[in-house]
């Protein structure tokens, strides 16, 4: 005979365990102490097994017999329920350890511990301030593009156009190392490329939009300036490498016929290849008559065993009539090309940043290298040349 709610709550302990049955192998079992328990009996390979579904009255009667409704469903797919529940647990438990935090907080530990303390401040400042508040609990295999896009446009919306975009670069990071790891299977940041708007000029002043980069070439071809400076400015945006890097540029390094320039980047003392667009390559054939005959490429103005002056360029783009507090700086070429190379030309993060010459962390162990992403390198730059030039002619 069916239980009822009325017999269940006038059900009274006797001093021994008793078992009322419902139906379908569900009882409800009363203790020596009164409590009321309830049970589901089945059977799997061959072998009685019991299942807890809870006591009563926190779980009703109701609600008993749907579990015990879908623990019969399993069994008429072979599935053993006890097995599935223990699964299921296994599962929650794991994602809770794969929270967007804990799994962040992995990645900082790994893949930023020889980076400067500065550097690394201002990362785990930025995750937890403005992503883990509100993604931080969740499993991170479960976090969608949209919302991690409600997080950066908060960030956004204060003003801080710079910040959420470094944050999405952070974000991504973690993804990547999620998916190489197994905790999650796909990276949402791929799907947010575009979806914030360009960053504003930060320390280093830079135009990152494209309708502002042609009148700014323009204005650069039409400086009056020394021939060398002159090909020093022409190539800044192509090669968008840091200032000192190009004013000590050596004639030993570059390989024209090669069309590359291998040196040691100062400030990781890292070896590192820049591929040369034939723009860039036309304009160093052009200078090599003038200047070839010493070591520095843009030897300096009096003394042509040393580089030419730290200021050159910046001094060179204010007499174009360009403001380098407000408009573009030597420095800024780089925050230029990658914002255009990934937004508008959509080159993967990780390849800009080898051609930066960052040392990007590799989740696999592997050692920074010289030529890592060196073909897709070749054709960005190449692409990005003859981008800027399509700019400047418009």
């Amino acid at each position: 005979m069916a239980l009822t709610d009325v017999a269940i709550r006038n059900a009274r302990p006797t001093g021994k365990t008793q078992r009322i049955w419902d139906g379908g192998g569900l009882y409800l079992e009363v203790t020596p102490i009164g409590s009321k328990l309830w049970r589901l009996k089945y059977r799997f390979d061959g072998k009685e097994k019991r299942l807890s579904f809870g006591r009563y009255p926190e779980v009703s009667l109701k609600d008993a017999r749907t579990r015990r409704d879908e623990a019969r469903k399993l069994l008429a797919n072979d599935t053993d329920p006890s097995a599935y529940r223990k699964a299921a647990k296994a599962a929650r438990l794991a994602s809770a350890a794969n929270d967007f935090e804990t799994v962040a907080r992995e990645w900082f530990e790994r893949m930023m511990a020889d980076k400067a303390r500065s550097h690394k401040d201002k990362v785990i400042a930025r995750l937890q301030n403005d992503i883990f508040p509100w993604l931080g609990k969740r499993p991170i295999s479960d976090i969608a593009a949209p919302e991690l896009l409600t997080c950066l446009r908060r960030i956004e919306a204060r003003g801080a156009r710079d910040t959420a975009h470094r944050a999405l670069q952070n974000c991504s990071a973690v993804f990547r190392y999620a998916v190489i790891t197994g905790k999650a299977l796909s990276n949402p940041t791929d799907h947010l490329r575009g979806a914030l708007p360009p960053a504003r000029p930060g320390h280093f002043a830079a135009v990152t939009e494209p309708e502002k980069i042609g009148p700014l070439l323009r204005k650069m071809d039409e400086v009056n300036a020394t021939f060398p400076v002159k090909c020093a400015l022409r190539l800044a945006p192509y090669l968008f490498c840091r200032p000192v890097e190009l004013r000590t540029m050596r004639w030993t390094e570059v390989d024209l016929d090669a069309a590359e320039w291998r040196y040691i980047v100062g400030k990781t003392q890292t070896p590192h290849l820049v591929p040369l667009a034939t723009q860039a390559v036309a304009i160093l054939r052009e200078l090599q008559p003038m200047t070839g005959r010493w070591d520095y490429v843009f030897p300096g103005r009096d003394d042509k065993k040393q580089p030419m002056s730290g200021n050159t360029v910046n001094v060179a783009l204010k007499r174009a009539g360009i403001s380098t507090r407000e408009e573009q700086t030597g420095h800024g070429f780089r925050a230029m090309a990658r914002t255009i190379l990934h937004e508008r030309l959509g080159i993967r993060p990780e390849v800009i940043e080898h051609q930066l010459a960052h040392s990007v962390p590799d989740p696999l162990g592997t050692a920074y290298n010289r030529t890592k992403f060196l073909d897709e390198r070749r054709k960005m730059m190449q692409e990005w040349a003859d981008y800027l030039d399509k700019l400047r002619e418009n």
